[in-house]
């Protein structure tokens, strides 16, 4: 698919030039602008029953839809933004292979991709991002996935010598072959008034991407200016 980006990396916007009756799946509400003659039709954004998709929504922070943009017979173009400032990645799935995103990374895709959830484990409760990724994965072919980040995004790279530690609130997608596991950040002191409590160390072999903002550190801020109630 063709996508170009414009205004990185603190406003992108992604425009998918489509060919003649070609489609993308796009997270509702992603849709800034389109040509005329692109068509969307609606409908659930996994496979699977009723009471399953609706998990998937609320413990994937995505959408329990999906709209899918159709190209006419002379193509046609969409552009679209995240939610949150910040940039827009692109990542090509091969068969077997997927993508580990956290929820509400999730843009855009190409019609063969398909996404799961992913528990983590027990010990994945114990961060602020909660225990479950949003899993990518290409059927019937090579795949394309869009997915977006709070601020920039830096890509790094973890090999079986190299773990790294990454703070909660700053993962956005990671591949096949990467592992996490939560630990404090220091001692206890540390943990309960350092200001990082709980962070990720990422283990294996594959690449990993961050986010240079926090979207939970920004409401932080917010927070003590919001309207207090009258009751």
């Amino acid at each position: 698919m063709d996508a170009e980006c414009e205004f990185q990396p603190a406003f992108t916007l992604m425009t998918a030039n489509l060919g003649p009756g070609e489609s993308i799946k796009v997270e509702p509400g992603a849709m800034v602008a389109q040509s005329s003659d692109v068509s969307v039709s609606t409908g659930r954004a996994s496979k699977g029953g009723l009471m399953r998709g609706l998990f998937k929504a609320v413990v994937g922070g995505e959408s329990f839809f999906v709209n899918t943009y159709t190209a006419g017979p002379s193509g046609g173009w969409i552009s679209m933004a995240p939610s949150a400032p910040g940039d827009v990645s692109t990542f090509d799935l091969v068969p077997g292979e997927g993508l580990y995103m956290q929820g509400g990374a999730f843009m855009a895709c190409s019609p063969n991709v398909e996404y799961d959830t992913k528990f983590q484990g027990a010990k994945a409760l114990l961060s602020r991002e909660g225990g479950f990724f949003l899993r990518a994965f290409s059927q019937g072919g090579p795949g394309q996935v869009f997915y977006s980040s709070y601020g920039a995004v830096k890509e790094l790279e973890v090999t079986p010598d190299a773990p790294i530690i990454v703070d909660n609130g700053h993962l956005v997608a990671f591949t096949e072959g990467v592992s996490y596991g939560v630990a404090p950040s220091g001692g206890l002191k540390t943990t309960m008034f350092g200001g990082e409590g709980f962070v990720l160390r990422l283990t294996g072999a594959g690449k990993v991407w961050i986010q240079t903002r926090n979207i939970e550190a920004l409401a932080g801020k917010l927070i003590p200016f919001m309207p207090k109630s009258s009751n």
